[in-house]
């Protein structure tokens, strides 16, 4: 229990009424969680405002009110405590944060923002930051979960290590993510890495988070449904190294780690109070790569560091934008002043992720892989991946998500076309969307020479690109990666690329 005054302390308050002397049992910002006792806190959404649900939120026995609109705060004044604040987002975290007693605080806390990439730069870092004495975790698009293990130390019945836990978003509510930091602090976890999204960003969700390293990976266009322009997109992601590095260098020693080799990488340099470190492939960066051999079993290559030192790195993942990803990773840890015979060793032994360049292997005499790539430039990274895979054709399946950003549909198409053989359109998720008027958008973008086939159906799409492909041929299914369903107009259904692929390959065997 904690009493409803000391939470109400971190916190700018306008106007308050009742006794905030009582004690919450907890928090909550959706009604349909929220429990006896709880703080319920209103947030003010683009679909719904959470002061609509206060009567649901006192049905299920909250004994106290935050809210930001001032009916609310008369109507509900005489029930239960009530206090009002101008932004309940900014008061959600900042109470979220009081509540777990600031366990950003207690851990070291490194933050991957990006386009493209986050996910996978997130885990080789958490891998990079594991070792003697030392718990990782990460926070992502695949859940929240400790991936890594002190050495020697061996599962126990009772470890959550490696089980990932839904966080619903990119970057989870701030009242979850402290919620998580808490958690893994608890656990003997000493550093997370956290993907943290351009939503996340503008929305507070990381507010009072205090991190050691932000990263950035790339940056291009997405979003564009959300932020109102390409600038305003770069803005947001600016605040990992403006804001939050001016606010995290008043308890840690903050450091940035930038892509050198972006086209934005500068202006983030420029953006960042704090000390920032480089790494790239073309530009004179603190931390390079040169003599790259990427095969199909993985990636080789030569990392040169400022000081004149050079330490070969062989990984099992191929790609040369894995090896942007992992040099992300093995600047954050020279960042941290990790060992870099360490960090060698943590890269070399990353594998896979689910639906990141995720090779499915059924027996047939060509290659099928899943991937998230969701942009015209993750689709340029994949493809490229792809090609160095294949010796015969290069097939890409995709379709673009509904409620999105439209704008990126004919680019992604273009860029489909220009480095792929065959295209085959399909459907994504296209929600409330008529998938049919996203595939006439994405068709717009392919030239007139491009060869390629329209097939609404995802499933049937998948079984056409199976039945198609040839000995060494590569097909790349790409948009939906690790996704296990498909959101439609009126309903969310089971659907998973990589169980269909396969469903298709042994049927065809």
């Amino acid at each position: 229990m904690t009493a409803l005054r000391d939470l109400l302390s971190s916190i700018s308050v306008e106007q308050v009424a009742g006794d905030v002397g009582i004690d919450v049992s907890g928090i909550a910002c959706d009604s349909r969680r929220a429990a006896s006792g709880n703080l319920f806190i209103c947030i003010k959404g683009f679909n719904l405002d959470g002061h609509a649900f206060i009567p649901d939120a006192l049905k299920r026995g909250v004994t106290a009110l935050l809210v930001q609109d001032a009916n609310a705060m008369r109507a509900y004044a005489n029930s239960v405590p009530v206090a009002r604040v101008r932004d309940t987002r900014k008061a959600l975290a900042d109470v979220a944060c009081s509540y777990y007693g600031h366990p950003s605080r207690k851990l070291c806390l490194v933050g991957v923002t990006g386009t493209n990439g986050k996910t996978t730069t997130a885990h080789i870092v958490a891998s990079v930051l594991s070792g003697p004495g030392v718990r990782s975790a990460t926070i992502g698009t695949l859940g929240a979960a400790i991936i890594a293990l002190t050495a020697n130390e061996a599962l126990t019945a009772n470890d959550d290590a490696g089980n990932y836990v839904d966080t619903q978003r990119t970057t989870p509510e701030s009242l979850d993510l402290q919620r998580m930091l808490a958690h893994f602090a608890d656990r003997g976890v000493s550093a997370v890495a956290m993907e943290v999204s351009s939503h996340a960003l503008m929305l507070e969700r990381v507010r009072g988070c205090v991190f050691d390293v932000g990263v950035f990976t790339n940056f291009s266009q997405d979003h564009l449904d959300f932020h109102e322009s390409l600038e305003e997109y770069y803005r947001a992601k600016e605040r990992l190294f403006r804001e939050f590095a001016v606010e995290s260098s008043r308890t840690k020693q903050y450091r940035a780690v930038i892509n050198l080799d972006d086209r934005m990488g500068q202006r983030y340099i420029d953006a960042c109070p704090a000390e920032s470190l480089t790494y790239g492939v073309e530009s004179d960066a603190d931390i390079r790569a040169d003599e790259i051999d990427i095969q199909p079993s993985g990636a080789s290559y030569v990392v040169r560091y400022r000081d004149g030192a050079r330490i070969p790195v062989r990984m099992k993942i191929t790609g040369r934008f894995n090896v942007y990803n992992a040099l992300a990773a093995l600047a954050t840890g020279e960042a941290l002043g990790v060992d870099r015979d360490v960090c060698r060793h943590a890269v070399a032994n990353v594998r896979y992720l689910p639906g990141r360049l995720e090779m499915i292997e059924e027996g047939q005499p060509f290659a099928v892989c899943v991937d998230y790539a969701h942009t015209s430039d993750g689709i340029e990274k994949v493809l490229s991946a792809a090609r160095e895979i294949a010796s015969g054709r290069l097939i890409i399946l995709f379709g673009c998500g509904g409620d999105r950003d439209a704008g990126k549909r004919p680019k992604m198409a273009r860029s489909a076309a220009q480095l792929s053989d065959f295209v085959v359109v399909t459907s994504d998720n296209p929600r409330s969307e008529d998938p049919d008027f996203i595939i006439e958008q994405i068709v717009r973008g392919l030239p007139p020479h491009c060869d390629h086939v329209v097939e609404p159906d995802r499933r049937r799409a998948i079984e056409l690109a199976m039945g198609m492909a040839k000995p060494g041929d590569c097909v790349v299914l790409a948009g939906k990666g690790h996704e296990t369903y498909q959101i439609l107009k009126d309903r969310t259904i089971h659907f998973d690329d990589r169980e269909v692929a396969r469903e298709a390959l042994r049927g065809g065997n």
